[in-house]
């Protein structure tokens, strides 16, 4: 029998890619990406282990921290699999990917499989030819170093996750979790929320004009700049906590009258040129892309998210169409470089190429990852056109980004003229800036995003003045005042707070996107546009962490965790006296103290208030409380809307809140049968009515509004009729079972038996016939949402590019989704559905269906079209992914 080397990679699309490279003598398999790790709840502890007082951990805290390693599950039939394949094999390579965590999986599959015959890795930075047969010539053995940095910050962040979160059900609420690095980047959010609040608005004037100069074009504008030979004030002068200047002996402070008088001075004139300056600029072209530059300028050009852009990144990858996408490098190998260099002489011409081969240098903290930048793979780059044509239109765009990037790093230099010209007006003086570009060079091929808090979009584009020279008179063509207010420091964004992570050397290239998504889906934040904003639960959590776990919550100290990392990746530190210090502390307080002091020192009562102020004596205060956030003044309380940002929760709104819920509410009437009366509420989960005041102990009857139902068209009638649901309109002629119409918790619906249908938006279930019930029950289930044929669509999105179907936001059982009529894909939880563009619906739609296709391809996606909820719950199990992995790191609970 021939011999047989068997190659394990993390997923079938990297399989089915290296496959093409090697021959007949090799079989490559996936192992769907982790195939071990530490139990994820009791059931899964050995037996003999069960009654261990660390065994809740899966870590053996008093024997060097051992961890427990178990196979799920869910992955015993892909170990089998490959345990099977192994017997018939004479040599086992391992290529998982090159980092960590790839490492890591290596080191775990060999455990696993115990293999008997010899067994290298493999490591390469592409899925090329020539890379996969260099890394055969150059395979290794497993790096133990960087199993066990791995492996150490696996037990961290399990340890942190295991005895805080418990800490935060007994003392907050149920279900909250915290994680190591997860806690830090909300305390990031909690930070800039609470400047918010502090700020406090500052009004001031300006004046904007447009001039012409006789004989030459075009006009231009300019802006108030001096009066009386000092500064003119702007947003950036007053303090964001006062409202008030901060160095008014320097500065003009403009009000209105000041606005109009200059006004008067313009419109009459005489205006002249006070000074024309020009000073040329060089522009040079920013580094290639690492993995937090590509998620930054991906969201902010495209608007995917960070767990999106990562996903489509993983796809060209794992086609061969990319290098690896987790790396903090900024280096690009000589293959690299030569590619880039021929492209752009043959492409754009020789003068746009740089006369010197350009280098960067990687500023990140902690850099860790011993890849290239991010670039197309290969000695020749694919066109644009060909993914396109095989991926599709997202992988497309994102592969565009990268394409460009990396072709702009080797281009020569922008040049041009930047020009100030100062226009007297009497004693004001305004400012024109004028920018001409002499040579484009990289602009050719890329522009840059700006950070937005940093100006927003750079325009490279000319901004040409008219040829002015000192005195020349000029014509005023328009002078406005401008009413100006400053306004609260930004938000974070997905792309804005990774770049702060990474400042701050707090997680690496494989966590941030996850860290964004834990973020989101552990309700301690949600999106506003594109704006993280904290929750009321997220402050408190915070507040607690800051006074009881106040080194665990430091940037700089998590930071420093990645130096030890580091450190034990390159064998100089042993994991076991890191732990030790971590969990037991040495010099400061360990995790285990901490949270045993905290079992005996927080108190609810303190830490779950926030306060707002003072009125009439009483403390108003937002409380955390189990079923979520309250106003309270210590006599009455008031819900607090799930998605209301903090920062708008003043007192005066909260008074207002208490006053309106403490407000015995108008009755509609007295029902006709119960003789009760009959009231209309707004509930935390909307509006419904509500028969009696349960004065006599016993638990009103409470019915939902039918959703679309107005308020105003609420009378006691239609009360009456949603109180009386389910109603039985009749019996089955067939079956002989109660035809009923009822609305559920996932919207109205008639229902027979077994046999459920539900209702469209035009027909309630107060006004449904037997005729109309009966007709529904005998037509087939509607496919997706439970939604009904024909049902209103919320908003059009037009026609998806990718593939020509029109997509609309329908609402169905599990709240609002848009669908191209094959696949449905729900909109994220604090996304306003009516808010989401274009782009951002068809985003949605994408990743369902590469979710779809990468656990099952298109016959999965067939299925998924049918039934998406339940498809979507079974299939990303088997999706292979180090999501999982790395969420259970920042997250346990």
């Amino acid at each position: 029998m021939a011999s047989k080397s068997l190659v394990i990679v993390e997923s079938p699309t990297k399989a089915k890619t290296i496959t093409k490279f090697l021959g007949k003598d090799f079989v490559v398999r996936a192992s769907m990406g982790h195939v071990r790790d530490l139990p994820e709840n009791a059931s899964e502890v050995p037996a003999k282990l069960k009654k261990e007082p660390w065994a809740r951990l899966g870590v053996n805290i008093n024997d060097d921290f051992e961890p427990i390693y178990v196979v799920p599950k869910g992955k015993k039939d892909q170990v089998k699999e490959l345990q099977d394949l192994l017997k018939n094999s004479d040599l086992l390579y391992l290529a998982t990917d090159e980092d960590r965590e790839g490492e890591s999986i290596s080191w775990h599959l060999r455990e696993v499989l115990k293999p008997k015959i010899p067994t290298r890795r493999l490591v390469f930075n592409e899925i090329t030819k020539d890379a996969i047969l260099h890394s055969l010539e150059n395979a290794r053995e497993i790096d133990e170093d960087l199993v066990r940095a791995q492996e150490t910050r696996r037990i961290i962040d399990r340890l942190f996750g295991y005895e805080v979160s418990p800490l935060l059900w007994k003392k907050m609420a149920p279900g909250l979790s915290a994680g190591r690095v997860q806690s830090v980047a909300v305390r990031l959010l909690v930070e800039r929320e609470r400047a918010r609040i502090r700020f406090r608005s500052a009004d001031y004037w300006s004046v904007k004009a447009k001039f012409s100069k006789p004989g030459e074009e075009p006009a231009f504008e300019a802006e108030l700049f001096q009066l009386g030979g000092k500064r003119v004030a702007t947003s950036k002068d007053f303090n964001p906590d006062t409202g008030k200047l901060e160095d008014a002996n320097s500065l003009v402070l403009l009000d209105k009258a000041g606005a109009d008088r200059i006004v008067g001075l313009l419109d009459r004139g005489p205006v002249t040129v006070r000074s024309v300056e020009e000073k040329p600029f060089v522009q040079r072209p920013a580094a290639p892309f690492v993995t937090s530059s590509l998620q930054m300028e991906s969201n902010s050009k495209l608007r995917y998210s960070a767990k999106r852009t990562m996903q489509v990144a993983q796809q060209l990858y794992e086609n061969g169409y990319i290098t690896y996408m987790r790396t903090d490098s900024t280096a690009l190998s000589e293959e690299a470089i030569r590619a880039a260099r021929q492209l752009i002489e043959t492409e754009y011409g020789k003068q746009y190429l740089s006369p010197a081969v350009r280098t960067y240098e990687t500023k990140v903290k902690n850099a860790q990852e011993a890849h290239e930048a991010i670039r197309p793979a290969g000695d020749r780059f694919t066109s644009p056109d060909v993914v396109q044509a095989t991926l599709g239109q997202e992988a497309y765009r994102l592969y565009d980004l990268i394409y460009k990037r990396t072709v702009a790093c080797q281009m020569a230099d922008a040049r041009g003229t930047n020009t100030t010209v100062l226009v007297d007006a009497g004693d004001a003086t305004l400012r024109a800036s004028g920018k001409t570009i002499a040579f484009a060079g990289f602009l050719k091929a890329y522009h840059e995003e700006e950070d937005e808090d940093n100006g927003g979009n750079t325009n490279e584009q000319d901004r040409v003045l008219p040829r002015m020279a000192a005195s020349d008179a000029l014509k005023t063509l328009k002078a406005d005042p401008l009413e100006r207010s400053t306004q609260p420091p930004n938000r974070f964004t997905e792309g804005s707070l990774i770049k702060e992570l990474e400042k701050l050397g707090i997680g690496r290239p494989s966590t941030w996107a996850s860290i964004v998504e834990l973020v989101l889906n552990r309700s301690y934040a949600f999106k506003k546009g594109t704006a993280l904003v904290p929750t009321f639960t997220a402050m408190g959590v915070v507040g607690l962490l800051e006074q009881h776990f106040t080194n665990f919550l430091d940037y700089q100290y998590t930071a420093s965790l990645e130096d030890d990392l580091d450190a034990i990746s390159r064998g100089e530190n042993t994991s076991t006296t890191y732990l030790k210090a971590f969990y037991f502390g040495d010099g400061l307080p360990g995790l285990k103290d901490l949270v045993s002091t905290g079992e005996k020192e927080i108190d609810p009562r303190i830490i779950n208030g926030l306060p707002l102020g003072e009125w009439e004596d009483k403390k108003v205060e937002v409380r955390i409380g189990r079923y979520g956030p309250f106003i309270s003044d210590g006599e009455r309380r008031a819900s607090v809307p799930d998605e209301m940002p903090p920062d708008e929760l003043t007192l005066p709104k909260a008074l207002e809140m208490l006053e309106t819920a403490s407000k015995e509410p108008e009755s509609l009437g007295l029902h006709p049968e119960f003789g009760m009366p009959v009231y209309l509420k707004v509930g935390r989960y909307g509006p419904y009515v509500q028969l009696g005041d349960g004065r006599d102990g016993a638990k009103p009857k409470m019915a939902s509004l039918v959703q679309g139902t107005d308020l105003k068209d609420v009378d006691l009638v239609h009360a009456c009729k949603l109180l009386s649901l389910p109603k039985t309109l009749g019996m089955h002629p067939e079956s002989g079972e109660k035809v009923i119409a009822a609305n559920g918790r996932f919207g109205p619906y008639v229902q027979s038996g077994a046999e459920t249908r539900s209702l469209s938006a035009d027909l309630s279930p107060i006004d449904v016939s037997f005729e109309q019930a009966l007709h529904l029950i005998a037509q087939p289930k509607a496919r997706g949402r439970g939604g009904v044929r024909g049902q209103t669509s919320l908003k059009d999105f037009g026609v998806n590019p990718a593939n020509q179907k029109a997509v609309k936001l329908l609402s169905g059982r599990y709240g609002a989704y848009v669908t191209d009529g094959e696949v449905n894909a729900t909109v994220p939880r604090g996304s306003d559905p009516m808010q989401l563009t274009n782009e951002q619906a068809f985003e949605l739609l994408a990743a369902r269906a590469q979710q779809i296709a990468d656990a099952g391809g298109p016959e999965a996606a067939k299925k998924a079209a049918k039934t998406p909820r339940a498809t979507a719950k079974k299939t990303t199990k088997k999706k292979s992914s180090k999501a999982t992995a790395e969420e259970a790191d920042e997250v346990e609970v």
